[in-house]
């Protein structure tokens, strides 16, 4: 069971993977994701979840008072999944579902935003490849912005893309977590 962990919605229950390829990221490490990031930057601010699965984290930052959230997946019913969470945690009118692959859709959506989280499944070895992308899309990351990335401990992320840096990065059992901050490039 899934649960949101703080906020607007806190409590509610969120459906899972309907998909073998889907490892919803851990209560554990969607709280300290939250205790990481301030408030300040997601606050009233427009989010984006890739690889979303079942939206976790993208709705715990709605609860938490995102204003706008986007979503991709590749797996047309995880996004039935999302939206059906969106519905149970009464943010729908909040939120866009896309169906597709990340890289693909990277350039189709309208940003910036302030805080990108991506949690891909483990066997997904692209990881860098997605940040550079996101790092070569004017306007996509806000000025800075956050981007969140979630892997496996034995994969081993670059510590910069263009313009985002590394800033920190946490472990919690078998998940990493990285956060990028996008910062200007100086001439």
């Amino acid at each position: 069971m899934m649960r949101v962990s703080a906020g607007k919605a806190k409590g509610r229950l969120l459906k899972g993977a309907v998909s073998p390829e889907v490892r919803p990221t851990t209560a554990r490490v969607r709280a300290a994701i939250f205790n990481i990031l301030q408030t300040g930057l997601y606050q009233d601010a427009r989010i984006l979840d890739l690889y979303a699965g079942t939206g976790s984290l993208g709705i715990e930052a709605l609860s938490q008072g995102a204003r706008w959230a986007d979503f991709v997946d590749l797996d047309r019913r995880q996004c039935g999944v999302i939206q059906a969470n969106l519905k149970t945690t009464g943010f729908s009118a909040q939120a866009r579902v896309r169906t597709g692959a990340v890289l693909q859709t990277l350039g189709n959506l309208e940003g910036p935003y302030r805080v990108v989280l991506l949690d891909p499944p483990y066997k997904l070895q692209e990881l860098d490849e997605v940040l550079e992308a996101m790092a070569s899309i004017p306007n996509l990351v806000a000025q800075g912005g956050m981007v969140v990335a979630g892997h496996s401990r034995h994969l081993e992320l670059q510590s910069s893309h263009g313009s985002l840096r590394r800033i920190s990065q946490r472990r919690y059992g078998d998940n990493a977590v990285d956060f990028y901050r996008n910062e200007v490039e100086s001439e």
